[in-house]
């Protein structure tokens, strides 16, 4: 068995690499320090506003601000200040599903007579509506596997469910793409 494969990083603008000069500012965070805190913010919004868009695509501004207020409320307990980019992952895809679940509850299915027809002239159209669909668990593993690009045992370790569990949502959240594309 191979050993897992570590996410890639999010997008860089310059040459240093924001996640490394990140673990400085936590451990400048853990004391207080308010610019510290502004200046993590700066790598972080962008990437967790990414990670929440398709897990909870109505809601995404809700569940990017859930996600970095539990970021820096954990600050100090996080022992590995280079962990950050890990902690602020799990922590993110966890608040997104938390968010669409209960936005799910709270809003009613829109009827199929408003969904795009399949192969119409919205293609964007159509794979919203097909996400729009899924649940908020099956948009979480699509996310960690095709976007983030983790294997089966970090994705089940960040969203608490088994292996077996991660492999079933993913193949339900494919056969449901393939379904509508086939219309």
């Amino acid at each position: 068995m191979s050993a897992p494969r570590e996410a890639p990083a999010p997008e860089r603008d310059g040459p240093e690499d924001p996640w490394s000069a990140a673990a400085d500012l936590v451990d400048a965070a853990r004391t207080g320090d308010v610019l510290a805190l502004d200046a993590l913010l700066e790598p972080l919004a962008p990437y967790v506003a990414a990670l929440c868009r398709p897990i909870a695509p109505d809601h995404s501004s809700d569940a990017a601000q859930e996600a970095l207020n539990a970021v820096f409320q954990g600050l100090p307990r996080l022992r590995d200040s280079r962990a950050l980019y890990a902690r602020v992952r799990t922590i993110t895809v966890r608040e997104a599903v938390r968010v669409a679940r209960r936005a799910q509850r709270e809003t009613p299915v829109c009827g199929l007579d408003d969904a795009p027809r399949p192969g119409g002239p919205e293609p964007a159209a159509d794979v919203r509506d097909v996400l729009g669909r899924m649940s908020a668990e099956h948009r979480a593993v699509l996310v960690l596997r095709g976007l983030e690009g983790l294997d089966e045992r970090s994705v089940s370790r960040i969203l608490g469910i088994s292996r077996g569990t991660v492999r079933s949502r993913l193949h339900r959240a494919r056969r449901g793409f393939r379904t509508a594309r086939s219309g």
